[in-house]
């Protein structure tokens, strides 16, 4: 209803944005973010209020964009080359291309994506929600199913991995 239409006008651009983070693609983040939104109307009675909805909100995104991507990885193993390219398309009319400033942002953005990329499916999207969302490590379990301690272990293990990686010349992944 009306409510229900609220909330997705008020988290529309939030949940594309974590969609596209953790996918990749602007199209197919447009079709995980609508995804997104069936099940949160299926699931709506699944909220327990122990967190902000937000919060569950996010959840729902990250599983949902997980899934997806696991189930697009497995289609694409299967596709030729010349029709997984052709599946890529540009930016969403009325959506700036998420892309285009990453490009514009030169070495730097192409290195933390392919860092990024060499996590597994879910350090990735508990980097990306802890740095790029700035979630806290309560928010965080909550989304995950953990506890705040584990999820600091956790992401301090994938900073030393990521720090240690080869062609790793400056710093520290801090």
């Amino acid at each position: 209803g009306v409510a229900f239409t609220a909330l997705m006008e008020r988290y529309r651009d939030r949940v594309w944005r974590v969609c596209w983070r953790l996918i990749g693609s602007t199209h197919d983040a447009e079709d995980a973010a609508q995804e997104v939104f069936v099940r949160l109307f299926f699931d709506r009675g699944r909220f327990a209020g122990r967190s902000r909805y937000s919060t569950w909100l996010h959840g729902v995104a990250i599983r949902t964009c997980l899934s997806l991507r696991r189930g697009r990885q497995r289609r694409r193993r299967r596709e030729t080359p010349e029709s997984s390219v052709a599946a890529e398309s540009g930016p969403v009319a009325g959506r700036p291309d998420p892309q285009a400033p990453a490009a514009a942002a030169g070495d730097a953005a192409h290195d933390a994506e392919a860092m990024l990329a060499g996590l597994d499916e879910e350090d990735r999207a508990l980097i990306l929600m802890k740095f790029g969302e700035g979630h806290d490590y309560e928010a965080l379990a909550e989304m995950f199913d953990s506890t705040p301690g584990a999820l600091r272990m956790r992401v301090s293990r994938i900073r030393e991995r990521l720090a240690a990686a080869p062609g790793r010349t400056t710093g520290t992944a801090r």
